[in-house]
């Protein structure tokens, strides 16, 4: 029996990470309260690669190849950005508006994939991305006159999480995709706490975690363990089923994103951003459906 014999458990795990991933956002969204949106990305980065390290040593038997490379640098690179320009999103607006927003990607990375990959998107995959980049003016548009540029920013988010992915594919065929997480994760931490460094000698004085309240530091280390179980459990999903499989099940991050959105801080989205979010939807699992017939 092969690890791909297990679609169901794959899917299982994977419809759980994506319920679990809003979690870990609205502890983020909660932390912009006390520390800029940076602050709270280094703090998030560097919980998540401390957790890492005892993943790596359980697991050394399923590392591939070295962690720390270039695609782990790029990886790490993007990956900080990524979560600095959804936090930043967070902070003004409802995470499931800013989550409809980021379902941008698969749209992206069908554009990127030509170029990057010399995988040729169709007419009929085109079209699609044309519809699905029509769905995200359909919520940017409104959301944009009420919360000014930063509606942008998950725009931004969904561009390097796609060039992430170019990164991911073209990296795992030297070293296993845990390896490259891990190392991916490590980067993004030294990246972001150099960063903060830098900051600190040019005269501008972070926000020190040692002085905020004491939750605080609760959620760090919470949000930093929720990061490193959900992309652990992608990892394991991806192991057991065929990513053509699993690729639907990544649109729960809206249901997960709305629920909790609304649970913790009364935020639902308005009617534009439902109609938006749903032409999205549609573009990215029609980009989804030809991609498996191919």
């Amino acid at each position: 029996m092969t690890p791909k014999d297990h679609p169901a458990l794959g899917m299982g795990i994977m419809a759980l990470a994506m319920l679990l991933l809003p979690m870990g956002d609205a502890i983020t969204k909660a932390l912009t309260a006390v520390a800029p949106p940076f602050e709270v990305t280094v703090w998030r980065a560097t919980a998540q690669a401390l957790w890492f390290v005892p993943v790596a040593l359980i697991l050394r038997r399923r590392l591939g190849g070295p962690l720390m490379t270039r695609a782990a640098a790029l990886s790490g690179a993007c990956l900080i950005g990524v979560s600095f320009c959804l936090i930043s999103a967070f902070q003004q607006m409802p995470i499931a508006t800013a989550i409809a927003i980021f379902f941008l990607e698969p749209l992206l990375l069908t554009l990127l994939a030509g170029p990057l990959l010399g995988e040729v998107p169709g007419p009929r995959r085109l079209a699609a991305v044309g519809v699905g980049l029509i769905g995200a003016l359909v919520v940017i548009r409104p959301n944009f006159a009420v919360y000014g540029p930063v509606t942008l920013m998950p725009v931004l988010a969904a561009l390097l999480y796609a060039m992430n992915v170019v990164v991911m594919r073209s990296a795992t065929r030297r070293q296993s995709a845990l390896s490259l997480q891990i190392g991916a994760a490590a980067c993004a931490a030294m990246l972001g706490l150099a960063a903060l460094t830098g900051a600190w000698v040019m005269g501008r004085a972070p926000a020190s975690l040692m002085q905020a309240p004491g939750w605080a530091q609760f959620a760090i280390i919470g949000a930093g363990a929720l990061a490193a179980v959900t992309f652990l459990a992608i990892t394991q999903a991806f192991s057991l089923a065929e990513a053509s499989m699993l690729a639907p099940l990544q649109y729960l991050e809206i249901v997960g994103a709305t629920l909790i959105g609304w649970m913790a801080f009364g935020d639902l989205p308005d009617r534009w951003t439902w109609l938006g979010t749903a032409i999205i939807l549609s573009a990215g699992l029609y980009v989804w459906h030809r991609e498996r017939r191919a």
